[in-house]
């Protein structure tokens, strides 16, 4: 007997509609742009001259920034989104990324001067979410924090434990049990089956996968590929149901 599943997708957030103009009349430059949200945002740039913290202001945000690494290490976790420089006087920026990710799942988009093919995978790869290059256009800068933002909330941020079945998933530590045995992932697998455990009952769509985990820079054969280790590491296919033409839901062993 076969059963049709349907892939639920989470609501984007809704940009504001434009304020209208009058006839001869042109726009007020100085008036405030209203977010759909608003969010803290840590920024770490060593530049105090930069404007970036005016503009997330007019756009409804809440800036807060900091010059140096170190201070980005202890005033993260207060943060929505970090806006990450490079260039900064005592830590090296990718080591400050790798070392927020590695406590946090807080969205980070670098914004730095370098401009070359290999500092953005860098970057990607040390974990940041996004990767922006100066000089850029602030309405450019904005719809990426929107699109980071939206990816984001598919995280499972206020879950510290998910039980399913035998399963057992500690958000917190990032450890994985099957009936009481410890499960070794890598972290992009613990992120591929956290997201699918979110949604027990909801066949999670490829396409969502590769940008929540991956932050689209992947091809789609990776979302196979992890799903294959994680079905070997579980010790049973049953844990994850592929629906052909769609995604991935969590099964039952």
């Amino acid at each position: 007997m076969s059963q049709t599943m349907t892939a639920q997708v989470l609501p984007e957030l809704q940009m504001s509609a434009p304020r209208p103009v009058r006839p001869g009349q042109g726009p007020p430059v100085s008036a405030p742009v209203v977010a759909a949200t608003a969010w803290r945002v840590l920024v770490v740039d060593p530049d105090i001259g930069d404007p970036l913290a005016d503009q997330l202001r007019r756009h409804g945000h809440e800036p807060v920034g900091v010059t140096q690494g170190s201070a980005a290490l202890q005033r993260h976790a207060d943060a929505d989104l970090v806006l990450l420089a490079l260039e900064l006087p005592d830590l090296d920026g990718l080591e400050v990324c790798r070392a927020i990710r590695s406590v946090s799942r807080v969205p980070v988009i670098i914004v730095t001067a370098r401009q070359s093919e290999l500092d953005c995978v860098l970057g990607l790869q040390a974990g940041a979410d996004d990767y922006v290059t100066k000089p850029y256009g602030t309405r450019e800068l904005m719809a990426r924090i929107e699109a980071v933002m939206r990816r984001a909330q598919w995280q499972p941020t206020a879950v510290e434990e998910i039980r399913h079945g035998s399963l057992l998933i500690d958000v917190n530590s990032r450890r994985v049990s099957v009936d009481g045995a410890e499960v070794a992932l890598t972290r992009k697998e613990f992120d591929l089956l956290c997201l699918l455990a979110s949604y027990p009952d909801t066949v999670v769509p490829r396409k969502q996968l590769l940008k929540q985990v991956w932050g689209d820079s992947w091809s789609r054969r990776t979302v196979d590929t992890h799903v294959s280790s994680l079905r070997g590491k579980l010790g049973d296919s049953g844990w994850i149901v592929t629906v052909r033409g769609v995604g991935f839901r969590l099964g039952h062993r």
